[in-house]
C-alpha cells in the first residue's frame, strides 16, 4: 500500500525525488566565485537584531548585558550571516525570457503555451521565447486523481490545439456517460433516490498530462504528442521569501530593475544558479512565499477542502449485480453522495456528520478498481484527515464494499477563496498561487490549463514588444487571468463557499438537490466558471448571476431558501460592496490589475519657472532652491 500526501493548491511543491535525473545544461555559464559579493541575510533585519541601550537596572529579573556579551552576540550573528551568504554563492549563471517556478499542472500548462512556437495568428516567423522551468522535485509523478467534465476538456484541448501544443486522447483515461448524485435523508427525499445528471465526466491520465506538458528528453514519451512542449528545465528551487510588495530575502535572492528580475535557484545538491530573467512567474501554490495577498482589500480566509481518497480493487463476486459496487453505478460517476445512513441513529458519529458533513465521491475504474474519496467541501477550520478516513471506511463497509487491496491513498488539501494577489507586484502568480481555485467547488484544473492561454498570450505579446517594460507585462498577466469582470464573478462564488461552509448536511442537501434541478447550462457553467470553458456566458456578467440567483433559490427547500436569502443580506452588510457589485450594474466592476504608469514628480512647472526667472532677476537673492531647479533627464 503506498501511501502519499499532496497538497493540490501547491502541485510543484512535492517531495524530493531519489530517482531524478539531470537534463543536459544549456546557456550555463560558471562562475568565478572569487569575484563575487555574496548576498547577506542580515541586511533586512539588522536594525530589529540590534541589542538595547545598556542599562545599570536589571529587567525582569536578569542580569544586564555586557560589552562582551553584546560583543560576542555580535559576532554570533555575522558568522551566521557569512554562512547563509556562503550558502547562496553563486556557481553558475543562465538567462531566459520567463523564468516559471513549480512544476505541476498550472507550470508546465503556462511554460508549454509560452514557449510554443505557434503565433496563434498565421504569421509566416512566429516568436520564440526562451522559458525555463524551475523546480528540483521535477521528476516527482504528479499525485491527484483529476476529474474534469467532458465539455470542458474540449474546450481546453481546442486551446493548446490553437497553440500548436495539442493534448492527445491519452490525457484521459476514463469516461462516463453520466453522473450519479445521492442526496437523501432529508426534505422527504427518500435514502436510496439516485439523481442522476447526463453530462459524462472524465478522469484525466494525470501521468499522460504530465507527459504532454513535457519537453522532449525530459520524459519518455509514450504515445503520440508527448514530449512536446518547448521550454527548458532546472533542477532547483528559488530560496526567496517577499516581506514586502517586491521585497525578497535573503538580500539578493531576487532582485527587480527597470528590464527584468535575477533571482537565486539551489539545487537539491547544493548547487546555486543566478538566473536572469524579463519575467517570473511563481506556479508554486497557494501558500507562494514570493506573491503576497492583497491585504488592503477586506477579505474573508480561505475555506478548506479536505479529502481522503482509496484506489481500491474490491470483491466484486458477491455482488448481486456486477455492474454496480454496493449502490454505485459502475458507468456512471458518483459526484455526491451525502447520505448518512451508514452511522448508527443517535450515536456521536452520526452527530459529527450532520455538523461537519462529507459527502463520497466514486470513480469506478477498469474490472474492480474503484477510487473513493471522503471530502469536507469547504471549511474553516479544516475538518481531521482522520475523520475523513474512519467515515469512509465506515461507508464503505454499511454499503456491502469490501476492500481487497489498497494501492494508493490520497490526502487532498486546497485552499479556497481568501484574498487575491497583491498589486503591483513584479512576480506574476498563477494557478493556486493566483486564488485561482473556484472557491465554492475547488475546480482548478481546467480553469488553471484555461488562464494559461489568456496569461500566456498577454506575456506573449509584451515579450514581442519594441519598448519592453516588466511592470506593464505583469500587470497585463495578472490582468488577462483576473479582469474586473472576472474579479466580480469570482466575488459571487466566493459568497457561496461561506454560505456552504455554515450549512449541516441536511442543508446541503438540499442545496444540491435543488442546484442540480436548474438546467445544465445554469449549473455546468458555475461548477468551474472561467472564461472560455463552456456555459459561463450564463455567470461572467451582473445581470446572468442575478437570473441564476433568482432562479437557483426558488428551487431550494423554504428552510435553505430562507437562511439564504438571509445570509444574502447579513453577508453583504459584513463583507461591504464585493457581493451587491457582482449582481447589480449601480457599484460598477472591481478595480483589476490594469497597468497605470506612474506619475513623474513634475509638480507645477509653470510656477517653479517663474521662481527660476524671479530669482535670477533679483537683487537680493541669486541661490536657486533645489526644488526649483530646472530638471534634466539623467
Amino acid at each position: 500500500m503506498k501511501a502519499i500526501f499532496y497538497l493540490a493548491s501547491a502541485a510543484a511543491a512535492a517531495l524530493p525525488s531519489t530517482d531524478a535525473f539531470v537534463a543536459p545544461a544549456r546557456r550555463i555559464a560558471p562562475i568565478s566565485t572569487s569575484s563575487q559579493t555574496p548576498p547577506s541575510s542580515s541586511s533586512s533585519s539588522s536594525s530589529s537584531s540590534s541589542p538595547s541601550p545598556l542599562s545599570s537596572h536589571h529587567v525582569g529579573g536578569q542580569a544586564p548585558f555586557s560589552s562582551r556579551t553584546i560583543a560576542s552576540s555580535a559576532r554570533r550573528r555575522a558568522a551566521l550571516a557569512a554562512s547563509a551568504a556562503a550558502d547562496l554563492t553563486p556557481t553558475s549563471s543562465d538567462e531566459c525570457d520567463v523564468l516559471v517556478l513549480g512544476s505541476g499542472p498550472a507550470a508546465r500548462a503556462i511554460a508549454t503555451l509560452l514557449a510554443s512556437s505557434s503565433s496563434e495568428s498565421g504569421a509566416s516567423s512566429p516568436p520564440s521565447f526562451d522559458v525555463l522551468l524551475a523546480d528540483a522535485n521535477y521528476d516527482r509523478r504528479w499525485i491527484p486523481n483529476y476529474g474534469v467534465w467532458q465539455d470542458e476538456w474540449q474546450s481546453v484541448r481546442d486551446l493548446y490545439s490553437s497553440f500548436d501544443q495539442p493534448l492527445g486522447d491519452r490525457c484521459i483515461d476514463r469516461l462516463w456517460g453520466v453522473t450519479d448524485c445521492f442526496f437523501g435523508g432529508s426534505f422527504d427525499i427518500p435514502v436510496e433516490q439516485r439523481m442522476r445528471l447526463d453530462r459524462p465526466y472524465c478522469r484525466v491520465d494525470r501521468d499522460a498530462l504530465r507527459r504532454t506538458l513535457s519537453p522532449e528528453g525530459e520524459v519518455e514519451a509514450e504515445n503520440a504528442g508527448e514530449g512536446g512542449a518547448r521550454y527548458r528545465v532546472t533542477r532547483a528551487n528559488h530560496v526567496s521569501a517577499a516581506s514586502a510588495v517586491n521585497i525578497y530575502s535573503p538580500a539578493g535572492s531576487m532582485v527587480h530593475d527597470e528590464s527584468g528580475t535575477t533571482a537565486l535557484l539551489k539545487s537539491k545538491d547544493g548547487e546555486v544558479t543566478r538566473v536572469r530573467a524579463k519575467l517570473v512567474v511563481d506556479c508554486t501554490g497557494h501558500e507562494s512565499r514570493i506573491v503576497l495577498k492583497d491585504d488592503r482589500i477586506k477579505s474573508a480566509p480561505p475555506g478548506f477542502q479536505i479529502a481522503y481518497g482509496l484506489l481500491a480493487r474490491v470483491d466484486g463476486s458477491a455482488a448481486p449485480d456486477e455492474e454496480f459496487a454496493g449502490p454505485y453505478f459502475k458507468e456512471a460517476m458518483t459526484l455526491f453522495d451525502y447520505r448518512t445512513d451508514h452511522f448508527p441513529e443517535g450515536s456521536d458519529e452520526l452527530a459529527r456528520a450532520e455538523k461537519a458533513p462529507t459527502f463520497m465521491y466514486a470513480m469506478p475504474l477498469e474490472g474492480d478498481r474503484i477510487f473513493f474519496e471522503e471530502t469536507s467541501l469547504v471549511a474553516r477550520p479544516a475538518l481531521s484527515f482522520r475523520e475523513c478516513k474512519e467515515r469512509c471506511m465506515t461507508r464503505l463497509e454499511h454499503l456491502g464494499i469490501e476492500v481487497l487491496e489498497v494501492e494508493e491513498e490520497e490526502y487532498c488539501y486546497i485552499p479556497m477563496g481568501g484574498p487575491l494577489p497583491a498589486k503591483d507586484q513584479r512576480v506574476v502568480g498563477f494557478g493556486g498561487a493566483a486564488a485561482m481555485v473556484h472557491p465554492s467547488t475547488g475546480y482548478h484544473l481546467c480553469r488553471a490549463m484555461m488562464g494559461a492561454g489568456s496569461a500566456a498570450r498577454a506575456i506573449r505579446e509584451e515579450l514581442s514588444s519594441a519598448e519592453w517594460n516588466p511592470d506593464r507585462a505583469a500587470a497585463r498577466a495578472y490582468d488577462a487571468v483576473w479582469s474586473p469582470s472576472n474579479i466580480a464573478q469570482r466575488n459571487f462564488a466566493v459568497f457561496g463557499g461561506e454560505f456552504l461552509m455554515k450549512q449541516d448536511v441536511e442543508g446541503l442537501r438540499g442545496f444540491f438537490d435543488g442546484f442540480f434541478k436548474l438546467p445544465l447550462e445554469l449549473w455546468g457553467g458555475f461548477l468551474a466558471g472561467w472564461p472560455g470553458l463552456p456555459n459561463n456566458e450564463n455567470h461572467e456578467v451582473w445581470w446572468a448571476r442575478l437570473k441564476f440567483g433568482l432562479m437557483f433559490v426558488s428551487k431550494l427547500p423554504l428552510q435553505v431558501a430562507a437562511d439564504m436569502t438571509a445570509s444574502i443580506a447579513a453577508y453583504s452588510i459584513t463583507e461591504g460592496v464585493p457581493l451587491p457589485q457582482s449582481v447589480t450594474p449601480l457599484l460598477g466592476l472591481p478595480d483589476g490589475y490594469e497597468y497605470k504608469e506612474k506619475a513623474k514628480a513634475v509638480g507645477d512647472v509653470a510656477a517653479k519657472a517663474e521662481a527660476r526667472r524671479m530669482i535670477e532677476e533679483s537683487k537680493v537673492e541669486d541661490l536657486v532652491p533645489v526644488d526649483f531647479e530646472e530638471k534634466t533627464s539623467a
